[in-house]
Order: structure tokens, then sequence, then C-alpha cells
């Protein structure tokens, strides 16, 4: 609805420019909600199961198949996993089945190269940490990152313009060090199945609001952004074995969703987008829109990028809003992950499907 969008982008862009401006007391909850929402909240974090265990270990060099097919001694290009547990791949079996490991090896195919894989994403993480993250990735050297977070700092009511400006900042300082920036904006919350409404509704318009919120600067501080609420959307919500045991964390064909939603854009950042998948013209859905607008647009629909348009700085107000065709998961993915990746099949006896380092239910 063109009302609804433009009213998310008005409250996008308040919260956007109090992240870049320093303005305080915005949040996303009116004051009269809190002590429903906090009763709605109880239940929903009894029903919801809490995962046992640590992600499995993914972290090390993918593809290694291509060190000697051509690659005129390239190093691997190394790609960079911060943010939350969906970042980290709890819930899953296998250190193949993380998010990091399938977009590495899906990269290594794409990019005929080696991938190495640094992952320093924690269970419960939010945009605040990001900072002690970039501590932990940028000595590496990523030629690439990954971001994933948002879903803590609903659940936690983090304030929205403060997780903004944190993930903001972590975009602005991963480009200053010549990396380039995939970040998966906050999922649609309004999907777990064990939230009820009233929350449920007010889960998604703050899930959503946020998301929008998180586009706008990283836009603005040269990454793009791909809508990540199909990683708890309605795809999930018509599919229960999208999800772990917890009903809360996406299991391992809930990941392979999201990996597939994600790697089109790691791709296109890279310039590494195979020309036959390259239109000639213009694509049914593009836009070019105030990046507000675009913002707004991406946080209701999946699977959406949003990239800058225009000169480069922290001027940027246009945006191209694609909707990138997905890639489906081939062979060469689940063989490379398995065959390519570090101890992949070590990570199998490392956590089961209902794992996870959560110092309570709810985290991300």
């Amino acid at each position: 609805m063109p009302g609804a969008q433009e009213s998310r982008a008005r409250v996008a862009r308040r919260i956007a420019t109090a992240a870049a401006y320093g303005g305080g007391g915005l949040g996303l909850l009116g004051v009269g909600l809190v002590g429903l929402l906090l009763t709605e909240s109880k239940l929903a974090v009894q029903a919801i199961g809490v995962l046992q265990g640590d992600p499995p270990k993914a972290d090390g060099v993918y593809g290694e198949a291509f060190a000697d097919a051509g690659t005129d001694g390239q190093p691997p290009l190394v790609l960079a996993f911060l943010g939350d547990s969906t970042a980290a791949g709890l819930g899953v079996l296998r250190a193949r089945e993380t998010p990091g490991a399938l977009l590495a090896a899906g990269l290594a195919s794409v990019a005929e190269r080696p991938v190495r894989l640094v992952n320093v994403a924690r269970s419960g993480g939010r945009s605040a940490d990001l900072s002690g993250q970039l501590e932990l990735a940028l000595p590496h050297r990523p030629d690439i990152a990954v971001i994933m977070v948002g879903a803590n700092d609903v659940t936690r009511h983090s304030p929205a313009q403060l997780a903004v400006r944190h993930l903001g900042e972590a975009v602005a300082a991963l480009r200053a060090n010549g990396c380039e920036v995939v970040v998966g904006t906050c999922p649609d919350l309004g999907t777990i199945k064990p939230v009820r409404p009233p929350l449920r509704w007010v889960a998604r318009r703050v899930s959503r609001q946020l998301a929008a919120a998180q586009t706008i600067a990283v836009v603005e501080a040269g990454g793009r952004t791909v809508s990540l609420g199909s990683l708890l959307g309605p795809e999930f919500a018509a599919r229960p074995e999208m999800f772990a045991a917890d009903r809360y964390h996406p299991s391992a064909q809930g990941y392979a969703t999201a990996a597939m939603a994600v790697l089109p854009s790691l791709c296109a950042v890279l310039g590494l987008w195979p020309e036959e998948e390259r239109p000639a013209g213009p694509v049914p859905g593009e836009a070019v829109l105030p990046v507000a607008v675009a913002a707004a647009a991406a946080a209701g629909r999946s699977g959406t990028e949003v990239a800058a348009v225009g000169a480069e700085g922290a001027g940027r107000r246009w945006a191209l809003l694609r909707h990138r065709l997905r890639v489906g998961l081939p062979g060469t993915w689940a063989a490379e992950a398995a065959r390519g990746g570090p101890d992949a099949g070590a990570g199998a006896d490392r956590g089961n499907t209902s794992a996870s380092s959560h110092a309570g239910a709810g985290d991300a």
C-alpha cells in the first residue's frame, strides 16, 4: 500500500537521521503497549525452546580446488561474517550448513577462486557488539563482509537510533578499509509461530521499521542491503522444516534459502555476476528511488537489494531497488562446502539441531 510505504519511509528516515545526528529518545513502541507486550513477551519466551551448545565452527578456506585452476596465484578472497546467531549459523548440525559456509562455497564457485571465511558473529549479538567484532575481523583484511543483525535489537528493546548508528559506523569502518559490505537487514519477527497477536503485529511493524532504517544507514555509509524478511517471513511460516527445533532459528534448509537471497548481491558487489545473468535492459521491478522510499519498499519484500546510485559519500539520497533472481543451491555448492571447507564433516559432531549458546530464549 503506497500510504503505508510512505509512512514507513518517514519513520525510517526519522530513525536514520536521529542515528546520524545524535537524536535521542526515538523508540519504535508506544508506551501504552508496554504492559501488554511484556506479558505477551513472557508467554512467547516460554513457548520458544532454548537450544543448547554452540554453532559449528566453519572458518577456513573453501573452494581449494580452484587454487590450481588458473587463478594466477591470487590469494583467497576473504569473506568476513559479523552479527548475531543467524550469522554464526546457530541451529544446524554441520559446519557446511551454516550461512557463512554456504556463501563462501557459493562465492568460490562463481569466482572460481578460493574463499577464506572468517566468522566473528556471536549468539545474542546486537548492533552495539559490532565494534568488538570489527576488531576481530579487520586484521584479516576482508575483501567483503556480510552482516546479519537486528533481531536482538528488537527483542531486547535497544533504542532504534542507537542500533542504526552502530550498524552505520561498522559499515563505514569496513568501507574505509577497502571492504565491500552486504547487510542482511532485520528479519520479520512477526511470523514466528510462538509470537501471538498483538505482539506479533507490533513485532512485524517494529522489525520492518528497523530494517528500513538500517537500509538507509547502510546505503549512505557505502554498503548495500538485502531484505531478510524471508529469513523468518511468509515462506518460512508456511514451511515448518525451515525452522530449527526452537521454532525461532533457521534450520539447514532455512539457512540455504537465506543464502540464495544473499549470494547474488555478494557476486554483484565484487563484479563477479555471470554475464548471462546480467540483464541487457531495465528489469521489471527495478527502480531508482529516494533512499528512504527504497528502504521502506525493500522492508516489505524479502530478497530485495538496495544499493546506492550516484556520488560517493554520506550525502547519498538515491538508491536502486532491485529484486534479484535467486540462485539455486546447485550440487557444486554442497560439494564445495563439503570438500572445500575446513573440517566440514567434523562439524556434524559439534552441536545438533537443538543447539544454541543463548543466554536466554529469543536471542538471535
